[in-house]
């Protein structure tokens, strides 16, 4: 009897100090951002044969995640989040979508806010 499973891995909270926004402001202050990454593949030869070369890196996934983020300022978390999935889609083949979000801490916003967030999932092609 065959199994078909749906699996993924989770970076949950990587935590950036970055210049991100559209208030010339941001960009000199700076802010607290949180990423999570979900990545969704098959990884069950990996898991069967505890092997990393069946998987995906979750070191090499957090280098580029925040290469990605820190590499230029963002006006916009939507657009952070859009280029990090294309990142590591591009990245990771074994990768069948990908799920990142983005979070503001603390958003400029005249009032008590945790924070702000986009979310955006990729599949590959």
């Amino acid at each position: 009897m065959s199994h078909q499973s749906r699996s993924s891995v989770r970076l949950v909270n990587m935590v950036f100090f970055a210049y991100h926004g559209v208030l010339k402001e941001e960009h000199t202050v700076g802010a607290k951002y949180e990423i999570d990454a979900e990545f969704s593949f098959d990884f069950s030869d990996a898991a069967k044969n505890d092997d990393i070369t069946k998987t995906v890196d979750y070191g090499a996934a957090y280098r580029k995640i925040r290469e990605v983020f820190t590499r230029k300022h963002y006006s916009l978390i939507e657009s952070a989040a859009g280029d990090i999935a294309a990142a590591l889609l591009g990245e990771f083949s074994l990768l069948d979508e990908v799920t990142v979000r983005v979070r503001k801490c603390n958003p400029p916003l005249g009032g008590i806010c945790d924070y702000a967030e986009a979310s955006v999932s990729v599949k590959q092609q």
